[in-house]
C-alpha cells in the first residue's frame, strides 16, 4: 500500500497538478543516475535527475499471483549520462531501479511507484527501450542448492577455496594481433597448455575495455596463442592492450581433481545415478545379465 504525503494528496484532489515521473537508477557497480520526463531536472534527496534523455515510460503491467509485474522505458543514448558502450558493457545488467510520481513544483511532495530491475535493453540507432521487471522476478530466480552432477560453486570463490592469484591458474598478456571482434592472438602466455584458460574470465586492464570482463571461448596454442572469447567486447580490441585471465573450469570432477587438486572442495554430486541408469535395462549378451536381480 502506498503512503501519499497530505500535501501531495491535497493537489491530487485539486485537480491542477503538476506532475512528473522520475527514475533512478543504481546500477552493480554503485553508481546512481536519475532521469525525469519533465523539462527541467529535479533534484530528490542527493540524486540529480537529468531531462535531456527525453524519458518515457509505459503503465506498469500488474499480474496476479506470483508473475511478475513489468514495464518499459525508453530514452535516447547520451554520452554524459545513459550511453550506448555502458549499455554494450552490461553495466545496466539487473541495476535497481526506483520509479517516482513526483510534484515538479516542490520534489519533497512524491511518491514511489514502484521498485524492480532492468532486464533486457534494446538499442536502436541512438534511442534505447529497457524493460523493468517488478521484485516479484526474484521469486523466479533459482536459490538455494541443487542435486547436480557439475559442481554448484565459481572458480576460486569461498566454496572453492581455489587461490587464483597463485601462478599456476592466472596469466597476464597482452594482445598481438586483433584477428575479429571477438579474438586475438595474445603474449604472455606460452608457458600455459593448450586449452588451459578456456572457460575462463579475462578482464582487460588497459585500452577501452579496461576493466570489462569476458568468458574465453577457446584458448589454442600453436605457432601463436590465440584466444576467442564468447561474446564480442564493446569497444575495438588493439594491439597493445593488456589482460589477465584466470584458469577454466568446466566444473566436472574429473577436471577438479586432475587440473586443480581439489576434489576435496568439489560441490557437486558426480556419482549420483542419472536418467541414463533409471531407464537402463537387461539387454542379451551382455556380461553378467543373467537373469538375476540386478541388486545382486
Amino acid at each position: 500500500m502506498r503512503t501519499i504525503p497530505p500535501a501531495l494528496q491535497t493537489r491530487l484532489d485539486s485537480g491542477v497538478t503538476t506532475l512528473c515521473r522520475c527514475w533512478v537508477i543504481t546500477r552493480a557497480d554503485g553508481v546512481t543516475q536519475g532521469f525525469t520526463d519533465h523539462d527541467d531536472d529535479i533534484t530528490l534527496d542527493a540524486v540529480s535527475c537529468h531531462a535531456g534523455g527525453g524519458l518515457t515510460g509505459s503503465e506498469v503491467t500488474q499480474k496476479l499471483g506470483f508473475a511478475v509485474d513489468s514495464s518499459e522505458l525508453s530514452g535516447a543514448l547520451a554520452g554524459d549520462s545513459l550511453n550506448e558502450a555502458d549499455l554494450a558493457a552490461g553495466r545496466y545488467d539487473a541495476a535497481m531501479i526506483e520509479i517516482w510520481l513526483v510534484d515538479w513544483s516542490e520534489p519533497a511532495l512524491r511518491v514511489l511507484l514502484a521498485k524492480g530491475t532492468l532486464g533486457e535493453v534494446r538499442r536502436e540507432g541512438q534511442a534505447f527501450t529497457a524493460e523493468v521487471r517488478g521484485l516479484s522476478e526474484r521469486l523466479a530466480q533459482e536459490s538455494g542448492r541443487l542435486y547436480t552432477a557439475a559442481c554448484s560453486a565459481d572458480l576460486g570463490d569461498g566454496r572453492c577455496r581455489i587461490d587464483l592469484s597463485n601462478p599456476t591458474f592466472r596469466g597476464a598478456g597482452a594482445v598481438i594481433l586483433p584477428e575479429a571482434t571477438a579474438a586475438f592472438t595474445a603474449s604472455g602466455l606460452d608457458s600455459f597448455e593448450d586449452g588451459w584458460f578456456a572457460a575462463g574470465k579475462l578482464t582487460f586492464t588497459s585500452g577501452a575495455n579496461n576493466g570489462l570482463s569476458v568468458e574465453v571461448k577457446n584458448h589454442r596454442k600453436g605457432a601463436a596463442v590465440r584466444l576467442t572469447l564468447w561474446q564480442a567486447m564493446p569497444e575495438q580490441i588493439e594491439a597493445g592492450d593488456t589482460f589477465v585471465v584466470m584458469a577454466g573450469c568446466d566444473k566436472r570432477f574429473d577436471t577438479c581433481r586432475a587440473r586443480f587438486n581439489n576434489a576435496v572442495n568439489f560441490r557437486g554430486f558426480p556419482h549420483i545415478p542419472g536418467n541414463d541408469f533409471i531407464i537402463a535395462h537387461p539387454l542379451p549378451g551382455e556380461p553378467g545379465h543373467n537373469g538375476a536381480s540386478r541388486q545382486s
